[in-house]
């Protein structure tokens, strides 16, 4: 089986938003899926529109071949995209999401197509390097990953049958993580926001503060109470800088969680 160029396959709402006045497209972490996110959708009025997006080989697309590569997958999200030109469009992407945003941010510009903001949650800059690579040889080396970055259940990790569905997609995605270098060509003209957790043993202020190298606009950056996953506790505060930074007023935040995810 190939993977689907399909946008409705790629791309997944958990509520209604009648008239949005903006539009947050989030991309997850290595190994995750689009539900990740819908805490922070929870969270966050409901003029905005969360669509999150679902790399393939995992949940409802576990039958779909993975994209081994950061540019790869990057490439196949930007031609899945559908643009609302009526709706201003923001990404965030956290750990591995972010680097893809990134990209998909860039190829969408190419097409004459700009961001209202970007936000790179709990991910260094793309010039950065891993200073301290994944040990990805055996199955033990992704758990005891997964165990130091926090994140994943304690009780899913220590369940085989979980941990045999899942793996091959943390694996996958691991590895194309690691091995993304970026390279050089144009920065992205919106905002950049980078965010990152303050006990987050991956991401250095100093790696998260280099993202302001790749936006011709301004960037900003914030540390949050917490470790890799900072987002598992402070969603609520994220919410409201997403809000500010899209100049969204905080009113009405009633969802309709009936939905699609």
């Amino acid at each position: 089986m190939t993977i689907s160029a399909n946008p409705s396959h790629w791309f997944r709402t958990f509520g209604t938003t009648p008239d949005p006045a903006a539009r947050l497209v989030c991309f997850p972490h290595a190994g995750g899926s689009a539900t990740y996110f819908r805490p922070l959708w929870s969270a966050l009025p409901a003029s905005i529109q969360l669509e999150s997006v679902q790399y393939p080989g995992r949940q409802d697309r576990r039958n779909e071949p993975f994209a081994d590569t950061v540019t790869g997958l990057a490439g196949l999200i930007t031609n899945a995209f559908e643009w609302r030109d009526d709706v201003p469009t923001a990404f965030f992407g956290h750990s591995m999401g972010a680097t893809v945003a990134f990209e998909v941010a860039r190829r969408l510009e190419q097409r004459g197509r700009n961001l209202l903001v970007l936000f790179a949650s709990g991910r260094r800059a793309p010039t950065f390097s891993p200073s301290d690579p994944v040990r990805l040889d055996t199955d033990a080396d992704v758990l005891a990953e997964l165990r130091r970055l926090g994140g994943t259940d304690a009780a899913l990790l220590d369940d085989d049958d979980v941990m045999q569905m899942i793996l091959p997609a943390v694996r996958n995605d691991y590895q194309a993580a690691e091995a993304y270098r970026y390279q050089p060509g144009p920065s992205v003209s919106c905002p950049i926001v980078a965010l990152h957790g303050s006990d987050d043993c991956r991401v250095s202020s100093v790696e998260a503060d280099g993202w302001r190298n790749h936006t011709s606009d301004t960037s900003f950056r914030y540390e949050l109470n917490g470790g890799h996953f900072y987002l598992d506790t402070e969603y609520s505060a994220v919410a409201r800088l997403v809000e500010q930074h899209l100049g969204v007023t905080p009113e009405g935040h009633t969802r309709q969680s009936d939905v699609h995810a």
